[in-house]
C-alpha cells in the first residue's frame, strides 16, 4: 500500500449520497496530488461507493467469525465481497479484548485484507504489534473529536508508541489519530515517524472537506 496514507473514517456522520459526495472529493484530491486517500464508510455504503469511485475502501469493523450462522454480525468475507480492501479493528468506539483482536487479525490475513488496529497506549500497542497487523493507529480517546492534535498534545507518547512498535515488530506501521484537523498536524505526525493519519470529524464535519483534504495533501508535498 502506498504511504503515507490519509485514512478517513466516516463513522455514522453521513451515508448515502452524502457519503458518495465525500468519497468523490477524496478521490479527486488523491488523483490531483497522487497520494493515498482511503475511506472508511458505513458498511451499507461500501458497494455503492465501490461501484462509482476508484478509491481504497475499509470497513469500520469485523467480527471474530467465519461464514456461518451468525445473524447480525459482520463477516470479513462479506466486506471484501462488498469492495473493501481492509478494516479497522478495535476502534475506540468498538473496543475488543486482546483475544478478539488477535482473531480478527488472523481473519484479515486469511482473506488478504489490510488490518488497521487502533490502540490507546504504549502497552496495548506492544501487545498488538506482536500479533502482526499491517497498521497500528494510536488514538488517545480523550482527544478524539476535540480538535486537539495527538501529534502535538501527545507527541512524547506517540514517539514511544512508534519506538515500541518498531522494536517489537518492524513490519507494523504506525498511524496516529485524534484531533487531527490541519496540514500542520499531519506534517508534525509524519515528522514524528508515523506513516499517516486516521481522521474522522476533522474532515467529515469540516465546512469544506475538500479544502481540508487539500491542505493535508499539500503538507505531504512539502514534507
Amino acid at each position: 500500500m502506498e504511504l503515507p496514507i490519509i485514512l478517513i473514517n466516516f463513522k455514522c456522520y453521513i451515508t448515502g449520497n452524502k457519503a458518495v459526495k465525500l468519497a468523490k472529493a477524496c478521490g479527486e484530491v488523491a488523483k490531483r496530488f497522487k497520494i493515498n486517500v482511503s475511506i472508511v464508510p458505513q458498511f451499507t455504503d461500501i458497494p455503492i461507493i465501490k461501484n462509482k469511485i476508484k478509491i481504497p475502501i475499509f470497513s469500520q469493523h469485523i467480527d471474530t467469525i467465519l461464514p456461518g450462522a451468525h445473524t447480525g454480525r459482520i463477516c470479513a468475507e462479506s466486506i471484501k465481497s462488498a469492495g473493501a480492501i481492509g478494516t479497522l479493528i478495535n476502534h475506540s468506539e468498538r473496543r475488543l479484548n486482546m483475544e478478539e483482536i488477535e482473531k480478527c487479525i488472523k481473519i484479515t490475513k486469511r482473506y488478504g485484507l489490510v488490518s488497521v488496529c487502533c490502540s490507546d497506549g504504549i502497552v496495548v500497542s506492544k501487545f498488538i504489534a506482536k500479533m502482526g497487523p499491517d497498521f497500528i493507529a494510536y488514538e488517545p480517546p480523550e482527544l478524539i473529536g476535540t480538535g486537539i492534535s495527538v501529534s502535538e498534545a501527545r507527541s512524547d507518547i506517540l514517539e514511544r508508541v512508534i519506538e515500541v512498535v518498531k522494536k517489537t515488530n518492524p513490519r507494523v506501521k504506525v498511524l496516529c489519530g485524534a484531533g487531527i484537523t490541519s496540514g500542520k498536524d499531519f506534517k508534525r505526525a509524519l515528522e514524528l515517524g508515523t506513516q499517516g493519519i486516521l481522521v474522522a470529524s476533522g474532515v467529515v464535519k469540516s465546512e469544506n472537506p475538500k479544502k481540508t483534504l487539500t491542505e493535508f495533501a499539500r503538507s505531504i508535498i512539502r514534507t
